[in-house]
């Protein structure tokens, strides 16, 4: 495990951004850039899942992405350090022919973890943070945590070691509204935390709010978020288009349109805090499309071009590749990449699945115009 990021923030307030102009003073579409170079991205939450739909989803990830921190939430969830390194070494045997594509592996706290544990996976090079889901939050989350006082003695060992906790936050009581469940938690949960764990680092994942937005830019360089493509490109009223749609259903939910223009804004700001994680999760159709669907959204055919097309929204483009390629990697203590990609403007259809019949894989944006593609 890498040192991890110590800097000091250098970026303008959410309050003061929400008055400026630059970068988003264009206003034609003519002015948009033909192509886009950027070093080449990071994923830094990505599901990969295991067995045959690992085989069928890793090139997605491994053709736009150098790296990904891989989540642990399994039907067998990775516990120990010695499972993540089983589950890191089962992705590169599945890895494209000639791609040097790298996961970054994570453990699932649960109540019953040592901190002897957490010291096995400072020393693993294959071991880069611990993740902690709320019981019940989401899917694979049966082994979550009730509580978080519990875990002082875990979370002293990952403050001593500098062992990042990657956040699930949301508060599952059932008397909390399903829109309000992350603001619940970061007042409820996570502010308390952070003030217990002075030197804890924290990545608030998949953001969906206004106020963790705020809660992030108010907070220690110590304290980072991911923003998803869907959270960016999509309010609340995707849900009900026409109808009941089940393939944009996803944990955290979508929220309202206050709250994605300032995740675009949070994302297009050039503050270090933000940066990519595309929380792609893939559900088979059959599994999306029931009585009681899944939640997850599959984004990694089309990720870097969604968060173009974000970018591209609010004429930010020149900051797209801070937020994808540098940012993440600088938080993790970790060389960013060489190697460059390019995004060339096409208006193009994004694919809507990916096979047919019930194990079809939904794609997010799927039949829609996106203004750029990776050449890859």
């Amino acid at each position: 495990m890498s040192a991890g990021y110590a800097g000091e923030r250098a970026f303008v307030p959410f309050s003061e951004l929400s008055l400026q102009t630059e970068p988003h003073s264009k206003s034609s579409e003519s002015e948009l850039p033909s192509r886009i170079e950027l070093a080449r991205p990071d994923d830094w939450h990505v599901h990969l899942r295991d067995g045959s739909m690992l085989t069928r989803v890793l090139p997605y990830t491994a053709r736009s992405f150098a790296r990904a921190i891989v989540m642990p939430n399994l039907e067998r969830p990775v516990t120990t350090t010695k499972s993540a390194e089983a589950y890191a070494a089962r992705i590169r045997e599945r890895r494209p022919p000639e791609s040097d594509f790298e996961p970054l592996m994570t453990l699932y706290l649960t109540e019953s973890m040592v901190p002897e544990e957490i010291e096995r996976a400072a020393a693993s090079p294959d071991v880069f943070a611990v993740k902690l889901y709320p019981k019940g939050a989401t899917t694979h989350s049966d082994a979550g945590v009730g509580g978080i006082d519990s875990l002082a003695p875990v979370l002293d060992a990952m403050e001593r070691l500098d062992v990042p906790l990657l956040i699930h936050g949301e508060a599952t009581d059932p008397d909390t509204d399903v829109f309000d469940r992350e603001q619940v938690f970061l007042e409820r949960s996570l502010r308390p935390m952070l003030d217990r764990h002075a030197g804890l680092r924290v990545v608030f994942e998949h953001i969906t709010t206004a106020e963790a937005v705020a809660f992030v830019e108010g907070s220690p360089a110590r304290v980072a978020a991911t923003i998803t493509p869907q959270h960016l490109l999509y309010n609340r009223n995707a849900i009900f288009e026409g109808g009941l749609r089940p393939h944009h259903y996803c944990l955290p939910v979508l929220k309202r349109e206050r709250d994605r223009q300032a995740l675009l804004r949070a994302a297009t700001s050039g503050d270090p805090s933000f940066f990519l994680g595309t929380d792609s999760a893939p559900h088979v159709r059959s599994a999306k499309e029931s009585s009681c669907g899944c939640a997850g959204i599959f984004s990694a055919p089309v990720a870097i071009e969604a968060y173009a097309e974000a970018f591209a929204e609010v004429f930010a483009l020149d900051r797209l590749e801070g937020f994808a390629s540098h940012h993440g990697a600088d938080f993790y203590g970790l060389p960013r990449n060489l190697e460059r990609i390019v995004l060339d403007r096409a208006d193009w259809l994004a694919p809507e699945r990916l096979e047919e019949g019930d194990d079809a894989l939904a794609i997010f944006w799927g039949g829609k115009r996106l203004r750029y593609r990776a050449r890859l």
